[in-house]
């Protein structure tokens, strides 16, 4: 196993003076969890939260992937390291690094290479995760083929290296640019140059399978500015040969030894270097997606006079800072451990795009500026960001109660996006459109953070947003998703199409498009009514019945429609991705977040309990997901699938259906059993985490808070589950402390008996958000056995 430790005597210094008497929570983080197939932006130990700079280990980053969004960067089954990377973002890699020593090789070699004792052809190095540590803000390891100890840390746009190598004559650091990582896809143009003995500069221009397809004009470039603490004694460059017909030698390099830049697709520098017995190198590489110079802006603004180890130091405080918001203490080590890691992945997504003096990438390579303050630093951040597609059940509740800043920046990035482009982004990758489902649910996200009380933008702006992308289809672009907007609007649900496309007349995915949109009509109606517009209000709340329309009764499934209004033939309830988008007619039935009343009404209570509990019981036995096998759609053909969007709110329906001790039960045993805390069984096994989105749904889950409406409620509400900590200490957005406590929790007493909010009964399973806001003690008393007469005096508000 790899090491994951943290000197006792470094926790002393990392620990703020304010939080010396609370444990230190980076112990319980471990970035290894889930490594088996993950993606490319999952593991990035050197990075702070939200950073740009996300450096970590590559295993097969130049690899790439066939479809630009499958699992590549770092797996535990691999056991070479290929370089050092420092962008990880959707769509996006690029920039590495790599210290070698001995024979000259300048290109990554294959994974075949590590078979111990084989002639390597590259320059990748074997390495044993015993002598590996990763933990949040630091990374390590020992490169075995090379004797050097490599080790990786960061502020928010800077990667710093440190490199600690034998004695050889011929030690060196690779610069490896031109050359695809993860998800950036071919490159198309790059560049790096020496400027002066111990500086470097360039960028890496790259065309990702998912800007091809959704935003062809688009192309995603990253720029760097370095330096270096020890002058090299010879520079040389590389870079790839011209492929022709005639020459027919794709994959091979033209090297130059005597020069200090190289341009054009693989180029690269290495420098050569004598190095004594333990001596290190040091690098400091300043990021930006705009320009050289504001990434050298950013070098130095954040990193002068900033060491390796305070940079370490600084990062690490940081990490302990925020992840400290929320500390929860009980004698269970590995639910800790899920807790805390699965926090890190939700603090850890999506990566700051501006630089220290607000440029941002806008769209074609146009350079936009945020809004400064006083001080003249920006208002907001800009992202990156994979599709919001199901992190309303996770992401944006844990952003809403204790990172209201971080939803801001969301929020104030969507609009920058507006204003650039004219619609809203599903997924933003450099300011271009980067849908990775095809629909968008970003004016949901906004349309609740509004009404959790998050408003520091320009609502009017956001509201005429939110409009627009629920109702306009013309000249929309593909990657804004929802084409298919229109035709939901015309008939009230989506026509099914029996072609693999979305179009202005219908999709593929008809039946889950209708469920979404009248999901997110009904985030905007309640907006819409807070703004007095009330005509939108009763277009939207009308809208919101779409779902209706696809209701089978006979079958008492969801099920797709034709244009005529007649049910699809041939209909199979658990076939995917024929009407139904990752997933089937049982996943999707109970997608009605925003009306589980009329969902629970049509299906009949009895039969709504029963088909549910069974459809958990079926799920258990195979780990709530796709049992064992090893793959992002692992549970696409089962009855519930924890392991994708679709289904992560449906083990709480129970609270609105009269039997909210099953969500107690259900909540529970998902946490237990689909989470694990090894690098196979992570977040179940192989699938999808999502830039934080499973990390955080257990957060909210092991809180015992969640809300199947995803704050979407004019007056949002919280329901409760299964809290699984015996006390946890929240430190909510406006400051303000709420306790968590449960009396006689344990691993088998998952049921609560009785419930207090500040000395007071809750008779309820749930309670209104902007009450529980106001802090102060939450207290559930835990047994064993069900208490079925508790928490059903009322069931949570299925309209308001």
């Amino acid at each position: 196993m790899y090491r994951h430790t943290i000197n006792l005597a470094v926790l002393v210094l990392l620990l703020p003076a304010c939080s010396l008497k609370r444990e230190n929570v980076l112990k319980y983080v471990d970035p290894n969890i889930g490594t088996a197939h993950s993606r490319w932006f999952f593991y990035t130990p050197a990075a702070l939260p939200h950073g740009m700079a996300k450096l970590a280990p590559s295993t097969n980053g130049h690899y790439g992937n066939p479809t630009g969004w499958e699992a590549v960067g770092y797996d535990t089954r691999h056991n070479s390291i290929e370089g050092f990377v420092h962008f990880h973002e959707w769509q996006i890699g690029g920039v590495s690094v790599m210290p070698a020593n001995g024979l000259l090789k300048l290109r990554p070699g294959k994974l075949e290479d590590e078979k111990r004792g084989t002639e390597k052809t590259g320059y990748r190095s074997m390495f044993d995760r015993k002598n590996e540590i990763a933990e949040p803000g630091y990374y390590s390891v020992l490169l075995d083929d090379y004797h050097i100890k490599a080790e990786l840390t960061a502020t928010e746009r800077v990667g710093f290296h440190r490199y600690t190598f034998p004695k050889k004559e011929q030690s060196r650091i690779i610069l490896d640019i031109g050359n695809k990582q993860g998800e950036s896809a071919e490159v198309t143009d790059a560049s790096v140059k020496m400027t002066d003995d111990t500086h470097f500069e360039g960028f890496v221009t790259t065309y990702p399978s998912y800007i091809r397809k959704y935003d062809p004009k688009g192309q995603i470039s990253m720029y760097f500015y370095g330096e270096i603490s020890k002058k090299p004694k010879h520079v040389g460059a590389f870079k790839a040969k011209t492929v022709t017909a005639e020459s027919n030698v794709k994959g091979e390099l033209t090297i130059n030894p005597n020069s200090s830049s190289a341009t054009g697709k693989g180029a690269g520098l290495y420098l050569e270097y004598s190095t004594a017995e333990q001596e290190t190198i040091e690098l400091k590489i300043g990021l930006s997606y705009t320009s050289v110079e504001n990434a050298k802006i950013n070098l130095e603004t954040e990193s002068k006079g900033l060491s390796f180890d305070k940079a370490r130091q600084q990062a690490q405080e940081i990490w302990q800072r925020e992840l400290s918001k929320l500390y929860v203490s009980g004698p269970d080590h590995k639910q800790k451990v899920k807790f805390y890691t699965g926090l890190y992945h939700a603090l850890l997504g999506r990566g700051i795009a501006s630089d220290v003096n607000g440029y941002f990438p806008k769209y074609d390579n146009a350079i936009g500026r945020l809004p400064l303050n006083k001080e003249g630093k920006p208002n907001y951040n800009f992202y990156n960001t994979d599709a919001i597609w199901g992190a309303f059940w996770n992401l944006t509740q844990l952003w809403a109660l204790s990172y209201p800043d971080r939803y801001k920046d969301y929020v104030q990035t969507q609009l920058e996006v507006y204003k650039n482009r004219g619609w809203f982004g599903d997924g933003i990758s450099n300011g271009q459109f980067t849908s990775g489902v095809g629909t968008n649910f970003v004016g949901l996200a906004v349309a609740a953070a509004y009404n959790s009380g998050i408003r520091d933008y320009d609502i009017n702006l956001a509201y005429k947003a939110i409009r627009e992308n629920e109702v306009e289809g013309t000249n929309r672009p593909e990657g804004s998703g929802k084409i298919d907007v229109e035709a939901f609007m015309k008939n009230g649900y989506v026509p099914f199409l029996e072609q693999d496309i979305t179009d202005t007349t219908g999709s593929r995915f008809s039946a889950s498009h209708t469920l979404e949109y009248s999901y997110s009509a009904f985030a905007a109606a309640q907006m819409a009514k807070s703004l007095g517009k009330m005509d939108d209000y009763q277009l939207f709340s009308k809208k919101s019945e779409g779902w209706k329309l696809l209701f089978n009764t006979e079958n008492k499934l969801i099920q797709p429609k034709n244009a005529d209004g007649s049910f699809i033939d041939k209909f199979d309830q658990l076939q995917p991705w024929r009407g139904f988008q990752e997933g089937n007619a049982v996943q999707y039935t109970f997608y009605v977040p925003h009306d589980p009343a009329g969902l629970i009404a049509k299906m009949g209570k009895e039969e709504f309990n029963n088909r549910l509990d069974g459809i958990f019981q079926t799920a258990q036995k195979n780990g709530f997901g796709g049992g064992k096998t090893i793959d992002a759609f692992a549970g696409i053909r089962s009855n519930y699938n924890h392991g994708n969007q679709p289904n992560l709110h449906v083990s709480w329906l129970f609270n609105f259906s009269g039997k909210p001790w099953l969500t107690q039960k259900w909540t529970r045993a998902i946490c237990d059993e689909f989470y694990g805390t090894e690098s196979i069984h992570g977040y179940g096994y192989g699938q999808d985490e999502d830039q934080g989105q499973l990390g955080s749904w257990y957060v909210m889950a092991s809180l015992g808070l969640f809300d199947v409406k995803g704050f979407t409620d004019l007056r949002p509400i919280v329901e409760f589950g299964s809290p699984v900590f015996a006390e946890a200490e929240i430190r909510l957005g406006d400051g303000k402390t709420l306790l968590i406590k449960t009396v006689n929790g344990s691993a088998d007493n998952v049921y609560v008996q009785s419930a207090t909010f500040n000395g007071k009964a809750l008779e309820n399973c749930w309670m209104y958000r902007d009450e529980l806001m106001k802090g102060g003690r939450l207290e559930f008393v835990m047994a064993g056995t069900p208490n079925v007469k508790w928490g059903i005096k009322d069931p949570p508000p299925s309209t308001q």
